[in-house]
């Protein structure tokens, strides 16, 4: 970005306070609140539609003295998409699809499409995303921001690997485009940058060609954490995606036994009506569970069984159900393997009024194994199991703030409470140091617990001035800031 001329700022939103700054309406303050429902704040909201409403907006912040945080589909767990008592921006108003190319599978659009919106908008041209989350409510601007990954993580890596281009808006209001080629350093940072150099106005990715609407799937159990490893390493070679579930209940001999769904696309031909999976209609999730029990309100019956010895009872059953019925293999359609956190709306309700805190460690493979059966351990002597684990694959990538490893990760949820909420934040620093010592990394999408002392151990001081530096290139006088920024860089 050495040739880009930045436009200063007039000297920072703090100094423009000190010369009578507007009152922002009260009409736009609202409760913005993580989406792990256990973090909180009051901010100015506004919604622009345009990249000129957008401008509008910065200039307002800068000129009432307010920083502006960016949210997408509010899907972050912590505070990476707060920005309490100044300004918020929800870009999902931004919601274009610009421009689509269906021979060679190039789409562009506007930062506040869903995934959603872009599966149902390619899968009948015969396309699907290259990296899904776990729930199709994301934004693209906000998967750019977190640089999200999916279930094959370890084969394709995170979505920034799939970004071809994106023009960014500066704090000045500039708009620049940033790709491989072009402003490469920016690319590398504003990519995983969690919303700290610009604001994405339109992504350009590339989409995985597919010839069915279809995936093959196999399920099967593990006994143990040992297990579980084995049975990764001896698939991801030939799996597209793979994905481990732990009962973190189970201690002793059985610490770290669950459940591993793998899938693989169908090769061409092997769909005998494509035509037929490719539609939409063959893809949806139903509003009922069994055609019967709506999913809407299947949370309420999911919170009595949120406690150790409800999930205790749950987990072993979901275990013996898998080992009675062995080695299952199905086709799936793709909506229905990805979509988990879609099958029960509002399922984090189910927690109860305290939400919960995610805590997900990246872990290089020669230390992975030890680590989460450390980290597992401890939970449970803690007396804080979590009560949904996930175990993922992944491998390394080129981004500045990345938390990719070649390696593992494990995702962690915690029912918060208010007498349990100061030992889970005490508890996550105890992990910090687990995760540190086996050389691991973390996630900014998920974090709510990370301390600046830890940031710096993980990425280290020169990529964090890096990144520093490139912020006041882009942001020189501050403008864009969150919760997060605050509390691991501020």
């Amino acid at each position: 970005m050495s040739d880009v001329k930045v436009p200063p700022t007039a000297r920072g939103a703090r100094e423009k306070s000190k010369v009578t700054p507007p009152v922002l309406p009260a009409e736009h303050l609202e409760r913005v609140m993580a989406w792990g429902g256990a973090t909180a704040g009051m901010s100015y909201v506004y919604r622009p539609s345009t990249a000129a409403a957008l401008h509008e907006t910065l200039t307002l912040a800068q000129r009432s003295g307010r920083t502006v945080g960016l949210r997408g589909g509010g899907n972050s767990y912590g505070d990476a998409a707060m920005n309490s008592e100044n300004v918020v921006v929800d870009l999902r108003r931004m919601n274009r699809i610009l421009e689509w190319d269906a021979t060679t599978g190039r789409i562009r659009l506007e930062p506040g499409v869903t995934l959603a919106q872009l599966w149902q908008y390619v899968l009948e041209d015969g396309w699907w995303p290259p990296v899904a989350t776990g729930t199709s409510l994301t934004t693209m601007g906000g998967s750019a921001a977190m640089n999200v990954h999916g279930k094959n993580a370890f084969r394709v890596g995170p979505i920034g690997d799939h970004i071809l281009e994106f023009d960014l808006m500066l704090a000045s209001g500039e708009t620049i485009t940033c790709s491989r080629q072009e402003n490469s350093d920016v690319f590398h940072a504003a990519i995983g940058g969690f919303g700290m150099l610009g604001i994405f106005t339109s992504l350009t990715i590339q989409m995985k060609h597919i010839y069915s609407g279809l995936l093959d799937v196999e399920t099967t159990t593990q006994d143990d954490l040992a297990g579980m490893f084995a049975y990764f390493d001896d698939h991801v070679a030939t799996s597209d995606y793979t994905v481990g579930w732990i009962d973190s209940l189970a201690a002793g001999k059985h610490t770290g036994r669950g459940d591993v769904h793998r899938a693989n696309y169908l090769a061409p031909g092997l769909d005998p009506n494509p035509s037929q999976s490719l539609r939409l209609e063959n893809q949806h999730i139903g509003p009922n569970l069994f055609g019967i029990m709506p999913r809407s309100i299947m949370w309420l019956f999911m919170r009595p069984m949120m406690t150790d010895a409800g999930l205790s009872l749950v987990n072993f059953g979901k275990f013996l159900a898998g080992r009675v019925g062995g080695v299952k293999r199905y086709r799936q359609p793709h909506a229905q393997f990805h979509f988990l956190l879609d099958y029960i709306p509002d399922f984090k309700k189910a927690y109860g009024p305290g939400g919960l805190i995610q805590y997900q460690p990246f872990i290089p493979q020669a230390t992975a194994h030890d680590a989460f059966a450390e980290l597992l351990t401890l939970c449970q002597r803690r007396g804080l199991p979590n009560y949904l684990t996930v175990l993922k694959r992944h491998r390394p990538d080129d981004f500045l703030m990345s938390y990719s490893v070649d390696g593992f990760s494990l995702a962690m949820d915690f029912r918060v409470t208010t007498e349990n909420r100061q030992r889970i934040v005490w508890l996550a620093r105890e992990m910090d140091e687990i995760v540190l010592r086996a050389g691991g990394r973390f996630y900014f999408a998920k974090d709510s617990t990370l301390r600046p002392e830890t940031a710096l151990a993980y990425l280290g001081a020169e990529r964090i001035e890096t990144f520093r530096a490139l912020k006041r290139r882009c942001d020189p006088g501050g403008l864009l800031e969150t919760d997060l920024w605050r509390r691991v860089f501020g």
